[in-house]
């Protein structure tokens, strides 16, 4: 029965600083876009202009 003295206490800060944790990742904006992160690396940025590339290497085969 002691435990619980010592147990309970020690749950609900936890509890807390987790509703906590999540509280200002929510309003800080963590979880605003969860579709752009996974495809930004798809995407080019810089466009390569085909007149400016030299001539292509061709492998001897």
């Amino acid at each position: 029965m002691s435990v619980l003295y010592i147990a309970l206490p020690i749950a609900l800060l936890l509890g807390g600083a987790g509703l906590i944790a999540c509280l200002y990742c929510i309003r800080d904006g963590q979880y605003d876009d969860l579709d752009t992160p996974s495809v930004r690396i798809l995407v080019d940025e810089r466009r390569v202009d085909e007149s400016k590339r030299g001539p292509e290497k061709k492998h001897a085969d």
